[in-house]
């Protein structure tokens, strides 16, 4: 059904002409469809004089004096069959344009509100500044006006990338995402300019709703790759429904990208919305200035414990090593979600390789020392049994997995979950290299060397000078 809403609407002549501006929305799902000038179409798209309706945006105020407001009803029957074209042309346009990428340190002084003073005055800079992380009106309406312009060209981007992927692309679950994404970038490009602390505090509300639409997009995107999977057995792709699906290049390359991008935008949006909340002790939004990789690892290897214990009764020791003092600033939750999936990993082939009830060797972790360092960097030792050397070249694949199957089926079967300790031990095969995404994304990195028979050791690697920006695709 399309329902017919107009707002603000001053005076009708006698004919039905709209002689001074209109606002309205012309709404069909998730489509909004705009007016301009007769016989005019821009690069949005738009109406004609007959009411031949091209485009899926919003009536603004400067719709056209003279406009008939019969044109409005003309224009549905053409609104049906031509707002998938507008929408592909709205992406274009901003998946066109260049995405910003931050760096943690660009965060923090934003979140500080030692940039106010660009293109402001210095005593809102000095006033902003003695506040610490406090976030004032300033700062929210600042970061809050590079988000309307930044998300939708990231979404946009992202957007394009979902239709150009091979095979992927026609998927149940990805088309999922990807009505996910369009529906949020069209309600940030329909938000209008935030100037007041009022729109500021609704726009804060959309992008609450917009954080929480799209907290299921990894599992989504994995439930994507097994309905890739059972159509490649069907015969519907690859030769003879054969395909070696972990050796996909061009496919990997896709997700990688795809999800270091989400890292982004969930960061982005996850960082003003804290700055909205009362500040805590030592933190601008999610950052910590004072972050202990100790504390951090330590929480993770209670969480890694818990989940070990609760699918084999018992879980091997874990001993830390090194500076357990050190500090630097960071985002806490990173670090925790890739160690506890590194433990999650050494705990299992621990488990494994020596068999329940047995004495198991200590997993050791070690923080390297050093005030002068380039990088933090943490080692996770363990005595596993290693991995093949057939499969070290695919364990940074986001499809390959030796979890068993039944586990897998499991797992894309929860909505809205990303990673918590409710999840099982090992499950979608994206462990590895999400945390890699994650330690890049900082520029830092994650690296593995393992003795097959033996174990593994991984390297994580987190840069402490908060000078590197986004790597965005």
């Amino acid at each position: 059904p399309i329902m017919i809403t107009i707002r603000s609407l001053t005076k009708v002549s006698s004919s039905g002409l709209l002689v001074s501006p209109l606002k309205a929305q012309v709404v069909r799902s998730t489509s909004v469809l705009t007016s301009c000038g007769p016989g005019h179409v821009n690069s949005r798209g738009c109406v004609v004089a007959d009411g031949a309706f091209l485009s899926r945006s919003r009536i603004s105020n400067n719709s056209p004096k003279g406009l008939h407001i019969s044109h409005i009803f003309k224009g549905i029957g053409a609104a049906r069959s031509s707002s998938t074209k507008s929408m592909a042309e709205l992406v274009s346009h901003y998946s066109s344009k260049p995405q910003t990428p931050v760096s943690l340190q660009t965060l923090m002084e934003t979140g500080r509100g030692e940039r106010i003073g660009k293109g402001g005055t210095t005593d809102a800079t000095k006033a902003a500044s003695e506040l610490d992380s406090t976030a004032t009106e300033l700062v929210l309406m600042q970061v809050a006006s590079f988000l309307k312009h930044e998300l939708p060209i990231r979404l946009a981007h992202r957007i394009k990338d979902l239709d150009d992927v091979p095979m992927m692309s026609e998927m149940k679950s990805v088309l999922q995402v990807r009505d996910w994404y369009e529906k949020s970038m069209t309600e940030l490009i329909e938000f209008p300019a935030i100037t007041s602390k009022e729109e500021e505090e609704k726009f804060a509300k959309l992008l609450e709703g917009i954080y929480e639409r799209h907290a299921g997009v990894l599992v989504t995107m994995a439930r994507g790759a097994f309905e890739l999977r059972a159509a490649i057995r069907e015969g519907k792709y690859g030769r003879g429904g054969k395909a070696d699906f972990e050796e996909m290049e061009g496919m990997h390359k896709f997700l990688d990208g795809f999800y270091m991008s989400r890292i982004g935008i969930r960061m982005l949006i996850g960082q003003y919305l804290s700055l909205r909340q009362p500040p805590m002790d030592g933190y601008v939004g999610m950052i910590c200035q004072k972050t202990s990789p100790g504390k951090v690892v330590q929480q993770a290897v209670d969480d890694a414990s818990f989940m070990c214990n609760r699918k084999y009764g018992d879980a091997p020791e874990v001993i830390v090593h090194g500076a357990s003092d050190l500090t630097f600033s960071y985002v806490p939750t990173h670090i925790h979600y890739i160690m506890l999936e590194l433990l999650k990993n050494s705990m299992r082939a621990t488990v494994e390789h020596h068999g329940v009830d047995e004495d198991y060797p200590p997993i050791k972790v070690i923080i390297a020392d050093g005030e002068k360092n380039e990088d933090v960097v943490i080692k996770i030792s363990d005595e596993g049994g290693g991995i093949k050397r057939s499969h070290v070249s695919r364990i940074w694949s986001y499809l390959f997995t030796t979890a068993d199957p039944a586990v897998q089926e499991g797992m894309v079967a929860f909505e809205n979950v990303d990673h918590s300790i409710d999840s099982p031990l090992a499950g979608l095969g994206y462990g590895l290299p999400i945390s890699r995404a994650y330690a890049k994304f900082w520029g830092g990195d994650l690296s593995v060397m393992s003795m097959e028979g033996y174990g593994t050791d991984v390297f994580l690697h987190l840069s402490r000078l908060g000078a590197s920006k986004e790597p965005l695709p």
